[in-house]
């Protein structure tokens, strides 16, 4: 089961780069999840959280200026797959399976890169502009990733 949760959780990075580690973070600082012992337990320290929740902040707000680039092209790609892959694999030490939730988290940002762009031009299509679709995967990523860390508790 972890891994399916590993790779719904790379798909919130796909979504949103910086959510999926925030929300790991979190989760990990409120005791969630125990990563104390582990290479990723600095995740659970007191600032970590709030550091990494300011770029996700930003995200959300950067994401709808027009001079934002495609999460397409090859270095917002490469930040969302890293950032799936290591939120993937900080989620999967919670079961002693950090690999694996390396690996499923690489694949669903993959998933979310792309499947989140297509599904919110068609979005865009329907509500004939952006806006109302960006803020629709706002809620999507930041209400997903919260619920995947709370269902792995």
């Amino acid at each position: 089961m972890i891994y399916a949760f590993a790779l719904l959780l790379g798909a919130a990075a796909g979504l949103r780069t910086m959510t999926a580690s925030a929300a790991v973070s979190w989760a990990a600082a409120i005791g969630w999840i125990d990563l104390s012992g582990t290479w990723a337990a600095f995740m659970g320290a007191t600032m970590t959280p709030w550091i990494l929740t300011l770029p996700a902040f930003a995200e959300l707000v950067g994401d709808k200026l027009p001079t934002t680039p495609s999460r397409k092209l090859p270095t917002p790609f490469t930040g969302r797959l890293l950032s799936g892959a290591f939120s993937g694999a900080v989620l999967g030490l919670a079961a002693s399976e950090w690999v694996g939730g390396l690996v499923a988290g690489a694949i669903g940002a993959i998933i979310g890169t792309y499947g989140g762009a297509e599904a919110r031009a068609r979005l865009a299509r329907a509500f004939r502009r952006d806006l109302p679709a960006a803020l629709i995967e706002d809620v999507v990523a930041v209400v997903g990733a919260i619920l995947i860390v709370m269902a792995v508790a």
